[in-house]
């Protein structure tokens, strides 16, 4: 038997229709640094038509990549909107990569057109010009174009393209499982690996989104996506805002605690997303200058690292903020656990399961397995590597036929931890960075977590470092908060009683800052290669 169901394609294009007029009157709004700009979905979509136009003009057919290297706002919205639509491929590059690493992912996707904000011109022009695919730059914004000029290939203003042509646009019915955007990883070892997503995996990855057990997204939300357009699909919420009408508030370039702070008093944002050093920063700026209110903010969803339990407390209790830790990567398009714990629990119990990284939203199976690759148990207790599976998780990179981060349609995600009987996971670990002293495992994640409730530590960071005992130990580096002082002494008596005794780092060093990476998470690698190098004072305890 057979069903009657319409075959209807699950396609970007079908939620950037429903957004632009169902919800035409909806709102995505720019920070402009003086002020916002504003813009109708209506009047979006009429700009998102005259792009489409302009890019086949351009000879975009198909399946060819069109790269963004733009902050996060309109035109940038417009562009995820346009590119997948018209059967082309959208590819986001990370502005905070160096000209080698943009040269290596712009060729290896065989870009086309890059679209870039002139403010970050000279950003990409140190790649521009040795890009082999690309052809034609486009650039938003007003200003000199020179050191776009200097690379050789054409330059085109962005407005002038648009104001050229005609809103309505021929949009073709495209197949749900062909591409609609690419993500490179953040290739802190090797290359970085493409991540290709198809419309299908878009559009449920949207409606997953916009689940009250997902990120609960509405029509009556004002979306702040402070997590880059350029990473993870702005982990997915430009899609969700227009599939639910909900509106977006878009900072540009304005990512610092206090243009957000302002942002979130004029604007009045119901859901946000970011890591948590932003909201880390902007926790220090509310405790420097009290009196802001930021309690339009029904929801932040928080992912990338963990939240450690002391910043969801005092955002909570304090400014009336729940963060919502949610978990996912590159490969999981990203969205694939959210901490909500059930009704009813013990308070305890609550705060214990918001700390984890969450449960699988439906579409998502989650398991964990030995070095073996045999199944263990969700007992809370037994540790091994967090595999995944789902309608939105990638099967394959990119051009790489290697095998070895997939085990019979699982994605072996790299992050090590355990499973609850509740289905509530908790990373110890990445794979890479997971430190075992004396065949012992230590939960670095665990021993930051503690750390930063400590009320003198701005941030903390632990690493395994090599030990002539116990093969690795623990060392933590640490941020004092301004005019606070500790000591190696009383930060270890604070861990004393809340970890096995022999979890307790023997080496302490301060920094100024933790190292991060692209996309704004501790950078652990490079804190490891420091300490190699001699480039920290570390005291020794115990």
């Amino acid at each position: 038997m057979h069903s009657t169901m319409q075959d209807f394609p699950l396609s970007i294009s079908s939620i950037v229709r429903h957004g632009t007029s169902v919800h035409a009157d909806r709102q995505v709004i720019t920070a402009t640094g003086d002020g916002f700009r504003r813009s109708s979905y209506a009047e979006l979509g009429q700009r998102v038509g005259r792009l489409a136009n302009a890019l086949r003009r351009l000879g975009v057919t198909a399946g060819q990549r069109v790269a963004t290297f733009q902050w996060n706002n309109q035109e940038h919205l417009e562009m995820y909107c346009a590119v997948p639509s018209m059967g082309a491929v959208l590819h986001t590059l990370n502005i905070r990569l160096s000209a080698e690493q943009i040269s290596f992912i712009a060729d290896h996707a065989e870009d086309q057109i890059v679209v870039v904000d002139l403010s970050l011109a000279p950003l990409l022009a140190g790649a521009l010009a040795g890009l082999r695919t690309v052809r034609t730059v486009i650039a938003v914004g007003e200003g000199d174009l020179g050191p776009l000029q200097t690379s050789g290939k054409t330059v085109l203003r962005y407005e002038e393209l648009l104001a050229a042509e005609s809103p309505e646009f021929d949009w073709p019915e495209v197949e749900e499982t062909s591409a609609a955007a690419m993500c490179y990883t953040s290739g802190t070892t090797g290359d970085p690996k493409g991540v290709v997503y198809s419309h299908r995996s878009t559009y449920l990855h949207s409606l997953a989104a916009c689940t009250v057990n997902g990120l609960s997204v509405g029509q009556s939300d004002r979306i702040l996506p402070v997590v880059p357009m350029f990473h993870a699909n702005a982990w997915g919420l430009p899609y969700a805002a227009l599939m639910a009408g909900a509106e977006l508030l878009l900072p540009d370039r304005f990512l610092q605690a206090g243009p957000l702070v302002e942002m979130i008093e004029r604007e009045r944002p119901t859901l946000a997303g970011a890591v948590p050093t932003i909201w880390n920063d902007v926790l220090q700026l509310l405790e420097k200058e009290p009196g802001h209110d930021i309690s339009s903010l029904r929801m932040v969803a928080c992912g990338g690292s963990a939240v450690p339990l002391s910043m969801m407390k005092e955002f909570e209790h304090k400014y009336g903020v729940p963060i919502i830790q949610a978990w996912g990567m590159t490969e999981t398009s990203p969205l694939a656990a959210v901490a909500r714990p059930p009704a009813g629990i013990s308070e305890d119990r609550h705060w214990a399961q918001r700390t984890t990284q969450g449960r699988a939203i439906c579409g998502v199976e989650i398991r964990i397995v030995d070095d073996a690759g045999n199944v263990l148990p969700h007992d809370g207790v037994t540790v091994g590597e967090i595999e995944v599976r789902g309608p939105w998780i990638t099967g394959s990179y990119y051009r790489d036929d290697s095998t070895d981060k997939f085990d019979q349609g699982w994605l072996r995600t790299g992050d090590i931890g355990h499973i609850d009987p509740q289905g509530f996971m908790t990373l110890t670990d990445r794979a890479k960075d997971v430190i075992k002293s004396g065949g012992e495992w230590i939960s670095s994640v665990e021993l930051e977590n503690l750390l930063a409730g400590h009320p003198a530590l701005l941030e903390a960071v632990v690493v395994g470092v090599p030990d002539d005992k116990w093969q690795e130990r623990p060392l933590a580096a640490v941020v004092v908060k301004e005019n606070a002082s500790v000591t190696p002494e009383e930060l270890r008596d604070w861990l004393e009683d809340k970890v096995a005794r022999w979890w307790l780092p023997e080496r302490w060093t301060f920094i100024d800052q933790v190292p991060r990476t692209s996309v704004g998470k501790f950078d652990k690698k490079l804190l490891r290669s420091r300490y190699a190098e001699g480039a920290y004072d570390v005291l020794t305890i115990g």
